[in-house]
């Protein structure tokens, strides 16, 4: 999921790849310098969180039934479908495989204004690749609307921003800028 926090484009600092069937689901693929066990961690830990995806807050459970609930502020940047940016997004964890693998099911964007977006699921899988860890993220969920087009449009540029910042922080500890 998704950050639908507001961030410019930032260069890829490794090549990714990307998919988004018509714009019904993201899905990417990127190697970071650092091990399966520390990445996945940077998706429960809130340090982490905030550092990499921005958040201001969060519960994040990485247990089956477990919490998975990211809020990041509102952006003062305004979407012509979506509105404003930032909001919350929650879902349920329904499996948990520590440094491996988390998939959160009945997810659902609430954004700072107007209907809340979902049901989605969210898919993240970190596999072992030489010294590094391969990190793929699928994003699923669609009705055919504008909004949801606008949404994985949104969505794909947030994710790729958020990716880049957490291959850095996962390798060096911090993110610049």
């Amino acid at each position: 999921m998704l950050s639908l926090y507001y961030v410019p484009a930032a260069e890829a600092l490794t090549p990714m790849t990307t998919s988004s069937d018509s714009d019904q689901r993201f899905e990417q693929t990127i190697t970071i310098g650092a091990s399966p066990v520390k990445v996945f961690d940077c998706f429960f830990s809130p340090d982490a969180l905030r550092a990499w995806w921005q958040v201001e807050r969060s519960v994040t459970t990485p247990v089956p039934f477990g919490v998975y609930a990211v809020e990041w502020r509102t952006t003062a940047h305004r979407d012509d479908v979506l509105g404003p940016l930032g909001g919350i997004f929650h879902g349920i964890v329904v499996e948990a495989r520590p440094g491996r693998k988390f998939a959160v099911a009945e997810c659902w964007w609430v954004p700072p204004e107007g209907n809340p977006l979902g049901p989605m699921a969210l898919d993240v899988t970190c596999a072992p690749d030489g010294n590094g860890c391969k990190l793929r993220i699928r994003q699923s969920g669609y009705e055919p609307s504008v909004r949801w087009q606008r949404y994985y449009a949104t969505a794909a540029k947030a994710w790729q921003s958020a990716l880049a910042a957490l291959k850095q922080f996962a390798e060096t500890g911090s993110v610049d800028g």
